[in-house]
């Protein structure tokens, strides 16, 4: 599956942007996924994660309560929206799918298949 991630942009601190995550030839359901992202100088980190049906998602601590990550009806999207952004949300996300027959929820990178090719996030203060 090849997926596409877009919505990045440039905001002011305490704004908000949604990200967005297409796959091509391919329904979601089949898939579980994840947003990670990449500050300058850091690791990779994970962001968001939600089950193949959709019914679990899960947050990396620094992001809980800000943001929500959601797939759409049509099982081809999945989006990140993010709201109160802070500077040290300054970053390349990427969005990434796990084809495993296993209907949780995956927080290491190795654990996924499939990568876009990142969109940057970039808040200023």
């Amino acid at each position: 599956v090849q997926l596409q991630a877009s919505g990045g942009g440039s905001v002011q601190d305490g704004g908000s942007l949604r990200l967005s995550c297409a796959a091509s030839g391919r329904f979601l359901n089949r898939y579980a996924m994840g947003w990670f992202r990449q500050a300058p100088g850091k690791e990779r980190e994970f962001v968001a994660g939600i089950s193949r049906s959709g019914g679990s998602t899960d947050y990396a601590d620094s992001v809980k309560g800000r943001f929500t990550m959601a797939g759409d009806n049509a099982k081809t999207m999945v989006y990140l929206q993010m709201h109160s952004l802070k500077p040290e949300d300054t970053a390349v996300y990427y969005c990434a799918a796990n084809n495993a027959a296993f209907y949780g929820i995956f927080y290491r990178e190795k654990d996924y298949d499939y990568w876009g090719q990142g969109t940057l996030v970039t808040v200023s203060s």
